[in-house]
Formats: C-alpha cells, structure tokens, sequence
C-alpha cells in the first residue's frame, strides 16, 4: 500500500472530507501510475476519485467498534518515533 495513505478509522476528531479525499487521490495516483494525469485522461481520474472517495466516506460511516478513538496527536507522536527508530534520528 502506499505509505501516504494514512488510517481514517476511529479517529477523534473524525476524518474530513478532505484527508477522504486526499486518501482517495494517492489511491487514484496508485493505480493508474500518474501523479498528475494528461488532459485525455483527466476526467477519467477525477471521476475515480470522486468515486473513491465517497466509497471511502460510505465505509468509514458504516464500520463499528467498541474501542476507543485514538488521538491523532498521540498517534502522530507514536509515528515520529517508529520513524526515528528506523531511520534513526536526524540533527537539525
């Protein structure tokens, strides 16, 4: 999966129509291989999007769970510090 593409689920605040949609578009960019699509093929890609998107939106309304929500913050935190044991830590 592509890595830009982060976790909506069971977040506090919820996902916005905006980080759907920017999921949907790294998808979009994913599979047809453009980052940004010649003009025959923009409409095609734009209608993927749209239509990714409210799939994704559609999903993430139905999904149940008796967790918690995480923080996005804490969740944030966590990642950076994955990311600084992997790739170790970077002075500014």
């Amino acid at each position: 999966m592509c890595r830009s593409i982060k976790t909506l689920y069971n977040f506090e605040p919820p996902a916005t129509e905006q980080e759907i949609r920017a999921a949907a578009l790294q998808f979009v960019r994913k599979l047809s291989g453009f980052n940004v699509p010649s003009r025959a093929n923009e409409a095609a890609f734009e209608r993927a999007v749209e239509e990714v998107s409210a799939s994704a939106a559609r999903l993430l309304e139905s999904l149940v769970t008796t967790a918690e929500p995480r923080d996005r913050e804490v969740e944030a935190e966590r990642a950076k510090a994955r990311s600084a044991a992997r790739f170790g830590t970077q002075l500014s």
